[in-house]
């Protein structure tokens, strides 16, 4: 095994992953063509884990960048005023609503993982959901509507509640987690801005549970990391770390003069593409071709 070569793609997985897992363009629809030709000469069971733990990098950016804005607590200033007088209230409720969020795909997700992993993860529901959810950020922008929601902190709990119902969707491989949240806290009334921030910091609880189950069910099926696996999935996080923050500063700025609408169309023509390449390697390979993908 080529270390070297190993490490490099971990790397371009790490950009790949710090660019879509932000960007409402699937990061499942991106990993499924990187897939092709960039196999690692790992397990299989490694890289299904990879595909997902890799987004711990990603997680990390939004602390760094929102940190103010998630730390509940401050400083007294040498003052003894009591523990109420430290908690920034209006930051606990927010952490509140993103906990009411997380709930309905936290309860679906642990429920039907399993079941996803051998029904949902192939390359035709990919291509379905990309095009579907194009169309629908497409339709949706040529909409005329007046945002109610303008600051994360006027978010109400039943929003919060009705975007992580659209977070549920997300759980079909090709949609894009963010893709479905933005979409959702359009709907309920967000401006692009406050949508966006909202999905960033829900996937801090959602990406890192599921992080973490898929480290549970990596070590429970008796895995051990060996020195190379350990390597490229440092290298392939610390990348996604890094191009996340990039990512995550573009869309901000993007959305405050521009529609979704781009995307839109960039996941249709994603959509057809990943049908292409599943058409091709049908024909070459005389059966349907169904490619595992991540979240």
């Amino acid at each position: 095994m080529n270390l070297f070569l190993e490490i490099l793609k971990s790397v371009i997985y790490g950009v790949i992953e710090g660019i879509t897992e932000w960007l409402p363009i699937s990061s499942t629809g991106h990993m499924i063509l990187a897939e092709q030709v960039l196999r690692f000469g790992f397990s299989e069971d490694f890289m299904e884990m990879f595909r997902v733990v890799i987004q711990l990098g990603a997680i990390l950016a939004v602390v760094v960048l929102y940190f103010r804005k998630l730390w509940p607590f401050c400083r007294d200033n040498g003052r003894d005023t009591g523990l109420a007088s430290h908690v920034r209230w209006p930051v606990l409720h927010l952490w509140f609503k993103i906990l009411v969020a997380c709930l309905p795909a936290a309860v679906l997700g642990l429920l039907l993982d399993d079941w996803m992993d051998e029904h949902l993860y192939n390359s035709v529901v990919v291509a379905a959901m990309l095009i579907v959810y194009g169309v629908a950020f497409i339709l949706i922008e040529r909409r005329p509507r007046v945002p109610t929601t303008t600051k994360l902190s006027r978010i109400r709990y039943s929003q919060a509640l009705k975007v992580g119902g659209w977070q549920v969707l997300a759980l079909i491989p090709g949609t894009s987690r963010s893709g479905s949240t933005i979409l959702g806290g359009m709907l309920c009334g967000m401006s692009r801005p406050a949508a966006s921030q909202f999905t960033f910091f829900l996937a801090i609880p959602v990406m890192a549970g599921a992080s973490l189950l898929k480290l549970v069910k990596f070590f429970a099926k008796g895995n051990t990391f060996t020195m190379p696996e350990a390597v490229c999935l440092l290298v392939g996080c610390a990348v996604a770390f890094l191009v996340s923050i990039m990512a995550i500063r573009f869309l901000m700025e993007y959305v405050k003069q521009h529609t979704f609408t781009a995307f839109g169309v960039y996941r249709i023509a994603l959509g057809v593409l990943v049908l292409v390449v599943w058409a091709v390697q049908s024909l070459l390979s005389g059966a349907p071709a169904g490619v595992p993908a991540a979240s």
